[in-house]
């Protein structure tokens, strides 16, 4: 599914102003009226982002914020409020919004927003998927690769792994090659950094 932005306001007109806006501008829009009406038809495969009132009956969009980390759902969040305070702006970062923006909205901050939330999420999927590949690749390790390779991202050095496994230094060498190759990590902060992204993926 290409990038939409799915629009989530109480206010028909402001719906269709920003659906009619971004189009203009060559976004595709999918709107809804509440909060419900977006976690009934919520996909896993959706791709873009969320533009979320604070303010609508029911589920308010802070609510909903919350409730669509919960899900575990990707979607980065752009917030709009016509009464912004602090506290909620506050709260709304915390939930890891890309923005929080005041009606009536600026439209080059609204654009901005919206493209920071695509590159955050094709950013997010890209890490998904390396980790996704380390995780295939770590499986193709033999044991002692892994024991090797879990005292390499510990911070341990040959000598020292040799003397905890009661092996040569040149042996560690050899497990520690072998093991690079196979998980495609050109060097040790590399291997490090996607097996941190990757033990994070896990949990």
């Amino acid at each position: 599914m290409n990038n939409t932005v799915f629009i989530v306001d109480d206010d028909a007109a402001v719906r269709d102003s920003l659906s009619l806006l971004l189009s203009l501008h060559g976004y595709r829009t999918t709107v809804f009226a509440d909060a419900a009406s977006l976690l009934g038809a919520l996909q896993a495969d959706w791709q873009g982002c969320l533009i979320i009132d604070i303010r609508m009956p029911g589920m308010d969009g802070l609510a909903l914020q919350r409730e669509l980390q919960a899900r575990g759902c990707a979607l980065p969040i752009i917030i709009i409020t016509g009464h912004g305070d602090v506290a909620s702006a506050r709260e709304a970062f915390r939930a890891a919004a890309v923005d929080f923006l005041e009606k009536p909205l600026d439209e080059a901050r609204l654009l901005q927003a919206i493209e920071e939330s695509f590159s955050r999420q094709s950013a997010s999927a890209a890490a998904r998927q390396t980790q996704e590949q380390f995780s295939r690749r770590l499986k193709n390790l033999t044991p002692r690769e892994q024991e090797v390779m879990e005292q390499v991202i510990a911070g341990r050095h040959n000598r020292e792994i040799a003397a905890l496994l009661g092996i040569s230094v040149r042996t560690v060498e050899v497990h520690k090659a072998r093991m690079m190759a196979k998980l495609d990590a050109d060097n040790i902060p590399q291997l490090v950094r996607i097996s941190l992204g990757a033990d994070d993926a896990a949990s």
